[in-house]
């Protein structure tokens, strides 16, 4: 587990950085695209590709939170920034949608989106701590 974090550290643009930019832009560009009609597969299928979708932009943003070094406050609480901002991104790509053909913007959507994020972060976050602990350090 230390090893893992020492090379995200140490490689953090090649690991963390470009990794969440491609993401991003990968997002970005899927939910600007007009939607196809398709079947889901059940009922809910839509916010589980939320959520998921989201889980790694938390994921992401929370490393990414973690390891920069610009400002101290978003580096002390990663995961709380972080989730607060693949939130409010989430809520203006759902704004986004009403515009896109063949989308629409849906509350659940954005809550799909809010707890795949918080879940994303609790993983990175529980990650920091435990390597923490194991180090020594707060």
């Amino acid at each position: 587990m230390i090893r893992l974090y020492n090379i995200l550290k140490s490689r953090k643009r090649e690991l963390v950085y470009i990794p969440l930019w491609i993401y991003w832009a990968i997002l970005l560009t899927l939910t600007s695209l007009p939607s196809t009609t398709f079947i889901d597969t059940f009922r809910f299928s839509d916010k589980i590709k939320h959520f998921g979708a989201y889980a790694i932009l938390g994921l992401l943003l929370s490393l990414a939170s973690y390891f920069q070094s610009k400002w101290e406050i978003l580096s002390k609480y990663f995961w709380s920034g972080a989730v607060i901002i693949a939130s409010v991104y989430g809520m203006l790509d759902e704004i986004h949608q009403m515009f896109i053909p063949n989308r629409s913007a849906e509350i659940l959507d954005w809550v799909a989106d809010f707890t795949g994020a918080m879940f994303g972060g609790l993983i990175i976050y529980l990650f920091i701590r435990k390597v923490n602990s194991l180090i020594g350090t707060k």
